[in-house]
């Protein structure tokens, strides 16, 4: 087999900012908009140059590049033509981020939820979460600047409830030389699976009292007044990384995303707007026919967009912040994220080609995140609690009657099961502290059941033990001889 040659195709790309409409040029560290404060999203100048290129023929492309053995076009970057087509063959930092699959639901789930379900299991990714599509993107634009600028040294700063620290820390270690990674946390709101990421790849590890917000506003004085690299959703390269879920969703579906529904969990506002980005690339390049409809889901417990997208009348609505409270989908406890902006130009954009149903948003309980996530576990999965989040959206949406039977939703598991493990204890010994409002039902409660007490192992030969100790499991499980 041939390895795939590196595209020649490059791009023009700019910041674009979306409140004042000012552009900025790529060679500077830009986060938000200098005149205005408002966030920015990266176009191509040179994108329409890829419609010489049919749909048809782009499907081949990437197809093609799906079995290549070339490091740099293996992950997100097999789509390198449709999101950042300026960073050069040797800038590419690859840790094996993308391609995770899209896993179809067992028939008990789907009999549950009424209709054909699957998870896409980002969890696969290196760290562990979805947030390696980002950093691909943002390291390797990252490592041309300090390459071409000769930079001798780049700190890298995030704020982060865990997986964008995690993911953060991992790629700057890869990197390494002139890349530093510092990331802020919350204290007390990180798991310790979480926490122990960014320390064993040896970033440095500030914890500040106070939620997700509180850490970002931190991160964003930093960003504002010192030479750092910004690293959360506001980094546009970031967002530009993660449109290749959007990419490999439609490969996965060979590119037909007609009844598709995808769930999304909201959060910072970077993944849906990411998402919706990519699929109104491929559906402008003729790559898809069809948009796939977008669910944004919110926990109750922080929903500001749900509550935007809640007023029916588009001139009535008024985004506002809320404060939030303790969420096990910790990734989305953030009242005010930065991305809102985006969220708004991009889901405009998809509903005047889809009309109304296209994007939409759904708030779910605590209660019912914690219990989906259960639930989609206990069917064969592995979803964290973000995943849980989207299960719970698309059983609300059902309710609702938002989604068809003749509909397949694709719900996005965010991370891995095990960093959010405490959770999971945290419900079957009913310790949730009264605010996450979760009253765990007993009967979900999986606890290990001891066979023989120590001592009785102790006084025992190891015959008369493993008859014993035998005995007593024919005994709980009810065995009958063959």
């Amino acid at each position: 087999m041939t390895v795939e040659s590196f595209p020649e195709y490059r791009g023009d790309l700019f910041y674009n900012c979306l409140g004042c409409g000012k552009t900025f040029d790529i060679n500077e560290l830009y986060y938000t908009c200098p005149d205005c404060g408002s966030v920015f999203i990266l176009q191509d100048r040179n994108f329409d140059s890829l419609k010489q290129t049919s749909g048809a023929q782009w499907r081949e492309i990437f197809d093609r590049r799906a079995s290549t053995k070339n490091d740099k076009l293996r992950g997100i970057f097999r789509f390198y033509e449709l999101f950042a087509p300026v960073i050069g063959e040797d800038d590419i930092v690859y840790l094996g981020e993308g391609n995770t699959p899209i896993v179809s639901s067992s028939p008990a789930l789907n009999e549950i939820t009424g209709v054909k379900t699957a998870f896409k299991n980002d969890g696969q990714n290196p760290s562990a979460s979805f947030k390696d599509r980002g950093m691909a993107c943002a390291f390797s634009y990252l490592n041309a600047l300090v390459r071409k600028n000769e930079w001798d040294q780049v700190l890298t700063v995030c704020a982060s409830t865990g997986d964008t620290s995690a993911a953060a820390a991992l790629y700057a270690s890869y990197l390494g030389g002139p890349v530093k990674s510092v990331v802020i946390l919350p204290q007390g709101k990180v798991t310790p699976q979480q926490l122990a990421q960014p320390l064993g790849s040896g970033a440095t590890v500030l914890e500040v009292p106070g939620v997700f917000d509180d850490c970002m506003k931190v991160v964003e004085h930093l960003a504002d007044n010192y030479r750092v690299a910004l690293l959360n959703s506001k980094n546009s390269w970031r967002i530009l990384g993660q449109e290749s879920y959007a990419f490999e969703v439609a490969q996965w579906y060979d590119w037909n995303l007609k009844d598709k529904c995808i769930f999304v969990p909201i959060g910072n506002a970077g993944n849906i707007t990411a998402i919706m980005a990519g699929f109104l690339k491929m559906h402008e390049l003729g790559i898809i026919e069809d948009l796939p409809r977008i669910f944004g889901v919110q926990s109750e417990h922080a929903d500001p967009v749900y509550r935007y997208y809640a007023v029916d009348d588009p001139t009535q609505r008024k985004y506002e912040p809320v404060a939030v409270r303790p969420s096990v989908a910790q990734a989305a406890m953030i009242g005010n994220p930065v991305s809102f902006p985006r969220v708004k130009h991009f889901a405009d954009k998809y509903e005047a080609i889809g009309g109304r149903e296209a994007f939409q948003v759904v708030h779910v309980r605590e209660q019912d995140i914690i219990e989906s996530m259960l639930l989609a576990n206990s069917k064969g999965h592995i979803a964290c609690t973000q995943g849980g989040e989207c299960l719970a959206g698309l059983l609300r949406s059902r309710e609702l009657g938002l989604v068809a039977d003749s509909e397949t939703a694709i719900l996005d598991s965010t991370a891995h099961q095990l960093k959010f493990i405490g959770f999971q204890e945290m419900y079957y010994d009913n310790s949730f502290p009264a605010e996450y409002e979760i009253s765990p039902d007993a009967s979900k409660a999986n606890r290990p059941q001891l066979v023989l007490e120590p001592e009785v192992k102790q006084s025992l030969e190891i015959g008369e033990y493993v008859s014993k100790a035998a005995d007593k499991v024919v005994e709980m499980l009810g065995l009958e001889k063959k």
